[in-house]
């Protein structure tokens, strides 16, 4: 009888199965390789079956980080025979069938998958079923054209699904959710150009508008601190609030006027270290460049701050 493992998917994004997120992740398809916590495999035979999971999707050019949970690659692993083999020592050696899958484990869709026979011999089940997967070859043509059709599909599903992204960024930055509008649109891959422009563009209209609020918002606090006390103290508790402001379009004006009233109150050594300061800012985010990079780290951050567990019910591959 066949014993399959149960994929009541668990994905836990841990370090010690995916790289850690970079910036060079954004705007590449990644695979994340999962398999149950409460599938019937021991450990270290779990470990091993992670790693060459890894292994297939990074030798394929999508290796994974925690960028983006979404999509998957997994397996099933059936026991097809088990032999007592006679010692000195005793043996025993597996026949398995091991089926991976690559698909989407949000809306529990899966793309495609490929199904390999494979043996091991240890000494005791655990050690067989290492020897198993240690046999999967991640280069050989079968995982080469199976990762290339998930590739595909998941390009699909971004070319399919590109006005939703840019509406649901839309309406998270309409919640003044930024951070999470500039991560929904960075992780659109490259190799999708259409959508990736479109997101891309989206994405720097929001960083925009994240700026322009903090503009306002860190104005005002200077505003408050200056009238409160206008003095050479309060000139400098409103100067060290201003020197963290990235001057936008539409506060640019006010800034500077601002910063007009308050110099008047530092000595001449206070007023050329906040004239640098200032100047540094001004220029911060000046080239497309500078904010592609901004745009990368607060989707970065944000990545760095999903939810560590996320859990999908319904999953089970076969």
């Amino acid at each position: 009888m066949k014993k399959i493992i149960p994929l009541l998917l668990i994905i836990m994004l841990s370090i010690s199965s995916k790289a850690q997120v970079k910036l060079d992740d954004f705007g590449r398809i990644v695979l994340n390789s999962y398999i149950a916590d409460k599938a019937e495999i021991p450990t270290e035979a779990k470990s091993y079956l992670i790693t060459k999971l890894n292994q297939i999707s990074s030798s394929n050019g999508i290796g994974g980080s925690n960028v983006n949970p979404r999509f998957i690659i997994t397996a099933t692993i059936s026991v097809l025979s088990k032999d007592i083999v006679a010692g000195p020592p005793q043996m025993i050696a597996q026949n398995l069938s091991i089926t991976l899958y690559i698909g989407d484990a949000i809306t529990n869709t899966v793309f495609t998958n490929t199904t390999i026979n494979t043996k091991g011999v240890g000494t005791n089940e655990n050690k067989a079923l290492i020897d198993a997967i240690k046999a999967i070859n991640p280069n050989a043509s079968e995982m080469v054209k199976f990762v290339e059709e998930g590739k595909n599909k998941i390009l699909s599903y971004y070319t399919s699904q590109c006005d939703f992204i840019l509406k649901k960024a839309s309406s998270l930055s309409d919640q003044l959710k930024y951070d999470e509008a500039i991560y929904e649109l960075m992780i659109v891959p490259e190799t999708c150009k259409d959508c990736y422009f479109k997101s891309n563009e989206e994405a720097t209209v929001i960083f925009n508008k994240k700026i322009e609020r903090a503009c306002t918002e860190k104005l005002k606090e200077a505003k408050l601190v200056w009238a409160a006390e206008p003095t050479e103290d309060g000139a400098i508790k409103a100067s060290e609030i201003m020197q963290t402001i990235i001057p936008s379009d539409h506060c640019r004006a006010e800034m500077l006027k601002l910063s007009e009233e308050i110099k008047h109150k530092m000595k001449a050594d206070q007023q050329k270290k906040y004239d640098f300061e200032m100047l540094e800012m001004q220029k911060k985010y000046d080239t497309e460049k500078e904010r592609v990079v901004a745009e990368k780290e607060i989707a970065l951050e944000q990545a760095k701050n999903q939810p560590k567990t996320l859990t999908y019910n319904n999953i089970y591959w076969r």
